[in-house]
């Protein structure tokens, strides 16, 4: 096993989420053609911001073949966290510059992004270390670099009103991962408005204010990644509760599909209207079901719902959370990604880094995209009688069954806010507290599971016939790919603080975004 220690002098802790894409269109044409918290869950101490304030990110990518770039969060429609196209990603780099393409310098805290697409790399941070001396201030900020040497190309500037609702995010800067299509650029800022920009130059071309215009309110901010199919768009608001727990604004939509070219909505869902719990951060996906396309919404009450992408008509519901209503504590929501494989959905359930209450076992469920109408299990055994008619495939986790000894671990699964990687069979998914699983894709069963002693807010991220995750701490820890278990090849401490971000990798290059820098890392020929 490798083990390398990467010591940068970076001014605040790494934090992030990273993401890819490519053409929604382009995908679904192939498709066609084809058929609890705090510093226990440290290693080390340090002054980042709480983890509630910390938090508020787009969370989380499988790339299609031959998909050239990495242009949205999750790297397809499907938001598979597996990249099946790039080879020769390194296992090791360090500060003396060994496979370190390029370094750009960002905010003091940045969780937007990267996604690349048209030799661009697009960042979301903050202005703490402003690029532009006329822009001060508190601002959340779009940055854009070159692919190919990491040159700062261009930055948006976005201020937030001055409403108490939004401190806890205030610093944080932009918390949207982008998403790009052809020559435009879209992505939401904090305050629940919707940009498309021009994608090389930054200028901005609409703007939809879902707050003033749809009445959303978000529950600290909105943190959406876009996706799209043909001429729509479709994203989850934000729309939640208050500081009270209450919900201001039911009627608001909750999911929204709106034409890509001026940001006219198509339609609009206020589901789950008064049983959202708290807020609603995860993202939308894309599944094409017996050859058609079904547009998935993750809602604030662990509901998945299935719509008609064209008219918004429900096609099926799904509880992912069997017996559990609002105003139960503790309570598990969907905080990360649903991804689509195969015709079916797999999503963890968890709650977000700094609840007031934390459920000690949840469950990844998988879900079969085919069924209609209300398919919510009764329970979590699939056989269950009661299930019969239930979308429910299998679902993995719940405490252990007879109870370990008390020193022992008690539970399969724990809360979760990463998306999983469904590769050759099986699936990855780490919990926060820092386990990763392997899973049998068709029946849920465990092959191996592993205690990287590190929390994780990123994902799983298959890539090169090996599976990278990073942890909490600044540790970047690679498997490889299988159902027997191997100990890590590599482990590399980054020894700058700490991280929550997701590897992400376009054209040969692997992207680490920390708090304050964008590494870009390849192999050196």
């Amino acid at each position: 096993m490798l083990r390398y220690k990467f010591a940068v002098l970076v001014p605040t802790v790494l934090l992030g989420l990273g993401v890819i894409a490519y053409s929604y269109q382009t995908y679904f044409q192939n498709a066609k053609d084809e058929g609890s918290s705090g510093c226990r869950l440290c290693r080390k101490c340090c002054d980042a911001p709480s983890r509630s304030q910390a938090f508020f990110t787009a969370a989380p990518n499988a790339p299609a073949p031959n998909v050239p770039a990495q242009a949205l969060f999750g790297g397809t429609p499907q938001r598979n966290m597996v990249n099946n196209t790039d080879k020769n990603i390194p296992i090791d780099w360090d500060k003396g510059g060994k496979n370190i393409k390029w370094v750009a310098d960002l905010g003091k805290a940045s969780y937007g992004g990267p996604v690349i697409a048209n030799g661009i790399v697009y960042v979301g941070t903050n202005n703490e270390r402003p690029r532009d001396p006329k822009v001060d201030g508190i601002r959340s900020i779009l940055m854009a670099f070159s692919e190919a040497d990491g040159k700062f190309l261009w930055q948006n500037d976005h201020p937030l009103p001055p409403d108490a609702s939004y401190d806890e995010v205030r610093k944080l800067g932009l918390l949207s991962t982008p998403t790009v299509e052809g020559d435009r650029l879209y992505y939401v800022i904090p305050n629940a408005q919707l940009i498309c920009a021009e994608a090389k130059t930054g200028k901005i071309v609409w703007t939809l204010d879902m707050h003033k215009q749809l009445k959303v309110h978000t529950f600290h901010c909105a943190n959406g990644s876009p996706v799209i199919l043909g001429d729509k768009l479709f994203l989850v608001t934000g729309n939640g509760t208050d500081e009270d727990g209450e919900i201001p604004e039911p009627g608001a939509p909750s999911f929204l599909a709106v034409n890509k070219a001026d940001g006219k909505v198509v339609w609009q869902s206020s589901l789950p209207g008064k049983d959202i719990f708290d807020g609603q951060w995860s993202n939308p996906a894309i599944a094409v079901v017996k050859g058609k396309p079904q547009i998935i919404f993750p809602g604030g009450d662990a509901v998945l719902y299935s719509f008609n992408p064209d008219d918004g008509k429900l096609i099926w519901k799904c509880h992912c959370a069997p017996g559990q209503k609002k105003g139960d504590s503790p309570f598990a929501n969907i905080i990360s990604t649903p991804v689509v494989h195969d015709e079916k959905v797999y999503v963890g359930l968890g709650v977000y880094p700094g609840a007031p209450t934390v459920p000690r076992s949840t469950h990844f469920v998988c879900i079969d995209a085919t069924k209609t109408g209300d398919v919510s299990p009764v329970s979590y055994n699939a056989k269950d009688a009661g299930n019969k008619n239930s979308a429910l495939v299998w679902a993995f986790g719940g405490k252990i069954e007879p109870a370990p000894k008390i020193t022992e671990r008690q539970v399969n699964f724990g809360s979760t806010i990463s998306t999983c990687a469904v590769h050759d069979g099986l699936v990855y998914i780490c919990e926060e507290t820092g386990f990763i699983h392997c899973l049998d894709a068709k029946t849920g069963e465990r092959y191996w599971n592993f205690d990287l002693k590190g929390a994780v807010w990123g994902s799983p991220y298959v890539v090169d016939d090996k599976v990278y995750v990073i942890m909490e701490d600044g540790i970047v820890s690679i498997f490889k790919l299988g159902k027997k278990f191997e100990p890590p090849i590599a482990e590399i401490e980054m020894d700058s603080g700490v991280m929550h971000s997701t590897p992400v990798v376009a054209n040969g290059t692997l992207y680490l975004m920390t708090h304050s820098k964008l590494f870009a890392i390849a192999e050196k020929k």
